[in-house]
């Protein structure tokens, strides 16, 4: 099996390791790319839009699938799950399940407080100079994150992740998806499932319930838990995901 982990904001691909331990993975079944700007470098000309971090992931999985020798499993949380449900719907052939973990594709979400600054010119690149190491920091924790995860994270929070940051919210107008978007979900894989951080301060509940009513996926509630519900429960997420692949095979 191989499994392809996609990261969110303004994280790095560190923060897979306790759910990557929990699932008992070894390094031969499993990829956790690091997106283009976010603690490695950015390749000339990239643009760091939504369009072009899709067509990144999509290759990303090409390869994955010659490695491999067929359809993989993928793992997303935060914009990794907006960029695996955008490459999900647009190449199901790639794919033997995915997995999303609190942010979805919604016509109804018009983006969290931040987004909207981001996504704001001028006030987008205000508020990154502004933001400080330990502020950030901070933010993370409270928002869920575990801290040896913020710890190293937040080290990476530097000018070439704050610039993908702002180019990348800027692209969606915050987290305003229409279009193809939000009309391409209906070739999403039939294998797959939501999981959501119950506490998250940034997406709401009815989000993920209004994308499990629409269309039909299994949602799982991780209890008392943030943003980063799902390596909060890193054991409790392994046990759905497993399971899931079970469905899946």
């Amino acid at each position: 099996m191989t499994v392809v982990f996609v990261h969110g904001v303004p994280d790095t691909p560190f923060m897979w390791q306790p759910l990557i331990s929990s699932l008992g993975l070894s390094q031969s079944e499993y990829f956790a790319p690091a997106l283009p700007g976010f603690g490695c470098d950015i390749p000339s000309g990239f643009s760091c839009t939504k369009e072009a971090y899709t067509d990144w992931l999509i290759t990303q999985l090409e390869q994955a699938v010659q490695a491999s020798g067929g359809p993989i499993d993928i793992v997303g949380h935060d914009w990794g799950a907006l960029l695996t449900l955008r490459a999900c719907s647009l190449r199901p052939d790639l794919i033997r399940s995915f997995a999303v973990a609190n942010a979805l594709i919604d016509r109804e979400y018009s983006g969290h407080r931040m987004a909207r600054t981001w996504a704001t010119p001028v006030l987008g690149e205000v508020s990154m100079f502004l933001s400080s190491f330990m502020d950030m920091k901070q933010s993370l924790i409270d928002a869920g994150m575990p801290k040896e995860i913020a710890d190293h994270d937040v080290s990476y929070f530097d000018k070439r992740m704050r610039s993908s940051i702002v180019k990348l919210y800027r692209s969606a107008a915050g987290l305003n998806f229409r279009g193809s978007w939000v009309d391409d979900l209906k070739n999403l894989p039939e294998c797959g499932m939501v999981l959501w951080g119950e506490h998250d301060p940034f997406v709401g509940m009815d989000v993920a319930e209004r994308f499990h009513k629409m269309w039909g996926f299994p949602l799982h509630i991780l209890r008392d838990t943030g943003h980063w519900g799902l390596i909060e429960k890193s054991d409790e997420t392994a046990a759905q995901l497993k399971a899931l692949w079970a469905r899946a095979s």
